[in-house]
């Protein structure tokens, strides 16, 4: 009797211990149960995103990774990859997502799927100083206009020039440009902002912005990933973390 008691026992304890180890353990609708974030981008788009002088991964696209595995209980895992290559190595599933400022297109969203903008910007035009292009309408069929690889404005650039040069780095593109390699590149607002203070690059913005974008996190289509992390995009947002991190950059708010 007493070892049918005690048979009896441990088998209930057995059962106790092993529901309490899957308590919250669980994914919940919608949800997976991964413990770490990987996610990919360039690495050559400061302030979005590239290397600092420790040769540490780093920049806004980074900082705002790490925040959104923070509120999903995972471990961050930013990555560099090249650029062209980020939507094949996100769909031979090299890593969770995209968060490289990468601008939602028709195009792209037939091959995977984007989370809610996660900030807005645009191209600028930039030139030299003493440059006689005032804005995109300057630009001829002739013009050589550099711009990033498979990059939105390299489709833009093609709807003006027939002489587009094609750069693995928009800050490469601006240092020809101050050179006089191109007479022009076609690149983000801030970016050629940046790196021509920075580079001390005798180059300007002109004119307007060519084209307004949304900027979003890129996911295989179907992974419910997206849902998780665009709550948690809105809960960094409402709590004052993404603002601190944009104004660190770009000392303003560039999610609107």
């Amino acid at each position: 009797m007493f070892k049918k008691i005690t048979l009896s026992l441990i088998a209930s304890l057995i059962l106790i211990i092993g529901a309490a180890a899957g308590c919250g353990t669980a994914p919940k609708d919608g949800e997976t149960a991964q413990k770490t974030f990987n996610y990919a981008m360039s690495g050559q788009y400061k302030p979005f995103n590239f290397f600092s002088e420790k040769n540490e991964l780093t920049g806004f696209d980074v900082e705002i990774g790490m925040a959104l595995a923070e509120k999903m209980g995972m471990e961050p895992k930013p990555l560099a990859t090249p650029w062209q290559g980020l939507i094949s190595g996100l769909k031979a599933e090299k890593y969770d997502a995209i968060l490289g400022s990468m601008t939602i297109t028709p195009e792209r969203q037939k091959e995977v799927d984007f989370s809610d903008p996660y900030y807005v910007s645009g191209p600028n035009i930039f030139v030299r100083g003493d440059s006689a292009i005032k804005g995109i309408q300057d630009i001829k069929k002739d013009t050589p206009v550099g711009v990033l690889i498979s990059s939105v404005y390299d489709k833009e650039a093609r709807k003006y020039t027939d002489n587009v040069k094609n750069y693995t780095s928009d800050v490469t593109a601006l240092q020809d440009l101050a050179k006089g390699r191109v007479e022009a590149v076609i690149t983000d607002r801030f970016v050629g902002k940046i790196a021509a203070g920075e580079q001390n690059l005798d180059i300007k913005a002109v004119g307007d912005l060519i084209l307004v974008e949304n900027i979003g996190i890129a996911f295989r289509q179907g992974d419910p990933l997206k849902d998780q992390v665009n709550k948690a995009l809105k809960e960094i947002k409402e709590d004052g973390t993404y603002l601190a991190i944009s104004k660190k950059y770009f000392d303003t708010d560039i999610s609107k």
